[in-house]
Protein backbone atom coordinates (compact mmCIF):
# COMPACT_ATOMS: atom_id res chain seq x y z
CA UNK A 1 0.00 0.00 0.00
CA UNK A 2 1.24 3.53 -0.71
CA UNK A 3 1.66 5.82 2.22
CA UNK A 4 0.23 9.23 1.98
CA UNK A 5 2.63 12.40 1.09
CA UNK A 6 2.45 14.90 3.78
CA UNK A 7 1.73 17.58 1.05
CA UNK A 8 -1.09 14.81 -0.06
CA UNK A 9 -2.61 15.07 2.89
CA UNK A 10 -2.36 18.55 3.96
CA UNK A 11 -3.62 19.23 0.34
CA UNK A 12 -6.79 16.92 0.83
CA UNK A 13 -7.24 18.13 4.51
CA UNK A 14 -7.42 22.00 3.69
CA UNK A 15 -9.36 21.49 0.33
CA UNK A 16 -12.14 19.38 2.23
CA UNK A 17 -11.98 22.51 4.56
CA UNK A 18 -12.36 25.12 2.13
CA UNK A 19 -15.09 23.47 0.44
CA UNK A 20 -17.66 22.52 3.39
CA UNK A 21 -16.82 26.27 4.48
CA UNK A 22 -14.92 25.40 7.71
CA UNK A 23 -12.13 28.10 6.20
CA UNK A 24 -14.34 30.44 4.71
CA UNK A 25 -13.73 33.23 1.84
CA UNK A 26 -11.29 35.32 3.18
CA UNK A 27 -9.71 33.56 5.84
CA UNK A 28 -5.98 33.74 5.77
CA UNK A 29 -3.80 30.64 5.74
CA UNK A 30 -0.02 31.94 7.76
CA UNK A 31 2.72 29.31 6.96
CA UNK A 32 3.89 28.48 10.75
CA UNK A 33 0.04 28.60 11.34
CA UNK A 34 -1.04 25.97 9.31
CA UNK A 35 1.84 24.02 9.25
CA UNK A 36 1.56 23.03 12.70
CA UNK A 37 -2.11 22.45 12.42
CA UNK A 38 -1.85 19.98 10.33
CA UNK A 39 1.13 18.51 11.62
CA UNK A 40 3.59 18.93 8.09
CA UNK A 41 6.65 20.90 7.94
CA UNK A 42 6.42 23.77 5.66
CA UNK A 43 7.97 22.56 2.35
CA UNK A 44 5.29 19.98 1.79
CA UNK A 45 2.64 22.82 3.21
CA UNK A 46 3.68 24.90 0.23
CA UNK A 47 3.34 22.35 -2.09
CA UNK A 48 -0.29 21.87 -1.16
CA UNK A 49 -0.98 25.64 -0.85
CA UNK A 50 0.67 26.12 -4.84
CA UNK A 51 -1.84 22.80 -5.93
CA UNK A 52 -4.92 24.82 -4.17
CA UNK A 53 -3.17 28.00 -6.02
CA UNK A 54 -3.64 25.93 -9.32
CA UNK A 55 -7.08 25.17 -8.25
CA UNK A 56 -7.90 28.62 -7.69
CA UNK A 57 -9.45 27.98 -3.88
CA UNK A 58 -6.08 29.86 -2.88
CA UNK A 59 -4.90 33.26 -3.79
CA UNK A 60 -2.34 36.17 -2.80
CA UNK A 61 -3.84 39.03 -1.49
CA UNK A 62 -1.70 42.22 -0.62
CA UNK A 63 -0.62 42.80 2.91
CA UNK A 64 -2.26 39.23 3.88
CA UNK A 65 -0.03 36.41 2.17
CA UNK A 66 -2.18 33.61 0.64
CA UNK A 67 -6.09 33.74 1.54
CA UNK A 68 -9.59 31.49 0.90
CA UNK A 69 -10.57 33.21 -2.53
CA UNK A 70 -13.66 35.05 -1.89
CA UNK A 71 -16.95 33.86 -3.76
CA UNK A 72 -19.14 36.29 -5.59
CA UNK A 73 -22.47 36.40 -7.44
CA UNK A 74 -20.87 37.06 -10.10
CA UNK A 75 -18.31 33.88 -10.36
CA UNK A 76 -21.12 31.95 -9.44
CA UNK A 77 -23.08 32.94 -12.18
CA UNK A 78 -20.04 32.60 -14.82
CA UNK A 79 -19.43 28.99 -13.46
CA UNK A 80 -23.17 27.99 -13.75
CA UNK A 81 -22.18 29.12 -17.51
CA UNK A 82 -19.27 26.66 -18.06
CA UNK A 83 -21.11 24.01 -15.85
CA UNK A 84 -24.30 24.45 -18.14
CA UNK A 85 -22.31 23.69 -21.25
CA UNK A 86 -20.32 20.92 -19.89
CA UNK A 87 -23.07 19.11 -18.25
CA UNK A 88 -25.88 18.93 -20.62
CA UNK A 89 -23.23 18.06 -23.22
CA UNK A 90 -22.12 15.17 -20.61
CA UNK A 91 -25.99 14.27 -20.21
CA UNK A 92 -26.45 13.55 -23.91
CA UNK A 93 -23.51 11.68 -24.26
CA UNK A 94 -24.24 9.77 -21.44
CA UNK A 95 -28.17 8.54 -22.73
CA UNK A 96 -26.09 7.80 -26.03
CA UNK A 97 -23.16 5.44 -24.51
CA UNK A 98 -24.82 4.75 -20.85
CA UNK A 99 -24.24 1.20 -19.48
CA UNK A 100 -28.33 1.46 -18.13
CA UNK A 101 -27.83 -0.71 -15.28
CA UNK A 102 -25.60 1.89 -13.49
CA UNK A 103 -28.18 3.88 -14.24
CA UNK A 104 -30.84 1.94 -13.13
CA UNK A 105 -29.34 1.67 -9.63
CA UNK A 106 -29.45 5.54 -9.54
CA UNK A 107 -32.89 5.42 -10.20
CA UNK A 108 -34.32 3.12 -7.19
CA UNK A 109 -31.96 5.27 -4.54
CA UNK A 110 -33.44 8.52 -6.11
CA UNK A 111 -36.97 7.05 -6.05
CA UNK A 112 -36.18 6.63 -2.48
CA UNK A 113 -34.97 10.25 -1.09
CA UNK A 114 -37.85 10.94 0.25
CA UNK A 115 -37.43 7.81 2.93
CA UNK A 116 -33.36 9.12 2.94
CA UNK A 117 -34.02 12.48 3.60
CA UNK A 118 -37.05 11.77 6.55
CA UNK A 119 -34.25 9.24 8.25
CA UNK A 120 -31.96 11.13 10.07
CA UNK A 121 -30.22 14.49 10.91
CA UNK A 122 -27.39 13.07 8.75
CA UNK A 123 -29.64 12.23 5.71
CA UNK A 124 -27.92 15.28 3.61
CA UNK A 125 -24.68 13.44 3.52
CA UNK A 126 -26.77 10.53 2.18
CA UNK A 127 -27.91 12.78 -0.67
CA UNK A 128 -24.78 14.13 -1.41
CA UNK A 129 -23.23 10.92 -1.75
CA UNK A 130 -25.61 10.05 -4.42
CA UNK A 131 -25.14 13.38 -6.22
CA UNK A 132 -21.76 11.97 -6.13
CA UNK A 133 -22.72 8.50 -7.08
CA UNK A 134 -24.62 10.20 -10.34
CA UNK A 135 -21.60 12.35 -11.16
CA UNK A 136 -19.32 9.04 -11.32
CA UNK A 137 -21.68 7.30 -13.62
CA UNK A 138 -22.26 10.28 -16.03
CA UNK A 139 -18.23 10.28 -15.79
CA UNK A 140 -18.01 6.35 -16.75
CA UNK A 141 -20.72 6.94 -19.33
CA UNK A 142 -19.20 9.89 -21.38
CA UNK A 143 -15.97 7.77 -22.95
CA UNK A 144 -14.45 11.32 -22.89
CA UNK A 145 -11.44 11.96 -20.65
CA UNK A 146 -10.97 15.43 -21.28
CA UNK A 147 -14.37 16.25 -20.38
CA UNK A 148 -14.32 14.21 -17.29
CA UNK A 149 -11.26 16.22 -16.39
CA UNK A 150 -12.97 19.07 -16.80
CA UNK A 151 -15.70 18.55 -14.71
CA UNK A 152 -14.17 17.06 -11.50
CA UNK A 153 -11.98 20.31 -11.91
CA UNK A 154 -15.59 22.30 -12.03
CA UNK A 155 -17.01 20.70 -9.16
CA UNK A 156 -14.48 21.70 -6.69
CA UNK A 157 -16.31 25.59 -7.02
CA UNK A 158 -19.45 23.65 -7.70
CA UNK A 159 -19.52 22.16 -4.10
CA UNK A 160 -18.01 25.30 -2.59
CA UNK A 161 -20.99 27.70 -4.12
CA UNK A 162 -23.76 25.19 -3.21
CA UNK A 163 -23.05 25.69 0.33
CA UNK A 164 -24.54 29.10 -0.29
CA UNK A 165 -27.79 27.54 -0.45
CA UNK A 166 -30.38 26.55 2.32
CA UNK A 167 -29.92 22.85 1.73
CA UNK A 168 -33.76 22.08 2.60
CA UNK A 169 -35.28 19.27 2.67
CA UNK A 170 -37.83 20.58 0.79
CA UNK A 171 -34.87 21.51 -1.48
CA UNK A 172 -33.19 18.43 -1.58
CA UNK A 173 -36.52 16.66 -2.55
CA UNK A 174 -37.04 18.40 -5.50
CA UNK A 175 -33.13 18.69 -6.75
CA UNK A 176 -33.49 14.23 -6.38
CA UNK A 177 -36.49 14.87 -8.58
CA UNK A 178 -34.37 16.51 -11.15
CA UNK A 179 -31.74 14.08 -10.84
CA UNK A 180 -34.51 10.99 -11.11
CA UNK A 181 -35.64 13.00 -15.05
CA UNK A 182 -32.43 13.14 -15.83
CA UNK A 183 -31.66 9.22 -15.18
CA UNK A 184 -34.88 8.24 -16.50
CA UNK A 185 -33.46 10.14 -19.79
CA UNK A 186 -29.89 8.50 -19.66
CA UNK A 187 -31.53 4.83 -19.16
CA UNK A 188 -34.30 5.83 -22.23
CA UNK A 189 -31.07 6.80 -24.09
CA UNK A 190 -33.41 9.92 -24.85
CA UNK A 191 -30.23 12.80 -24.53
CA UNK A 192 -31.88 15.80 -25.56
CA UNK A 193 -34.05 14.79 -22.99
CA UNK A 194 -31.51 14.53 -20.46
CA UNK A 195 -29.73 17.59 -21.69
CA UNK A 196 -33.19 19.82 -20.86
CA UNK A 197 -33.85 17.83 -17.19
CA UNK A 198 -30.24 19.06 -16.50
CA UNK A 199 -30.80 22.82 -18.02
CA UNK A 200 -33.81 22.73 -15.58
CA UNK A 201 -31.82 21.45 -12.92
CA UNK A 202 -28.92 23.63 -12.89
CA UNK A 203 -31.20 26.74 -13.84
CA UNK A 204 -32.84 25.61 -10.32
CA UNK A 205 -29.82 25.10 -8.67
CA UNK A 206 -28.55 28.81 -9.44
CA UNK A 207 -31.87 30.18 -8.61
CA UNK A 208 -31.75 28.81 -4.94
CA UNK A 209 -27.84 29.69 -5.01
CA UNK A 210 -28.48 33.00 -5.71
CA UNK A 211 -31.77 33.58 -3.60
CA UNK A 212 -29.97 32.15 -0.34
CA UNK A 213 -27.11 34.10 -0.76
CA UNK A 214 -28.46 37.13 -1.28
CA UNK A 215 -31.49 36.82 1.52
CA UNK A 216 -28.89 35.91 4.37
CA UNK A 217 -24.92 36.38 3.08
CA UNK A 218 -22.10 33.91 3.86
CA UNK A 219 -19.80 35.44 6.95
CA UNK A 220 -16.47 36.55 5.36
CA UNK A 221 -18.34 37.14 2.17
CA UNK A 222 -20.97 39.67 2.23
CA UNK A 223 -19.35 42.73 0.14
CA UNK A 224 -18.88 40.42 -2.47
CA UNK A 225 -22.71 39.23 -2.43
CA UNK A 226 -23.97 43.16 -2.27
CA UNK A 227 -22.40 43.80 -5.76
Amino acid sequence: MAVERASDRAYATLKAEILDWDLPPGTVLGEVEQAARLGVSRTPLREAMARLVADGLVGPQAGRGLVVTPVSIDDVVLLYELRTALETHAARLAAARRNPAAFSELELALSRITDLLASDDDAHHGYYDLVARFDLAIDEAVGNSYLVASLRSLRSHVARARRLARRSEARLTLAAAEHLAIVRAIIDGDGELAAHATHVHLSNALRGIRDAALADPPPGNASAWAS
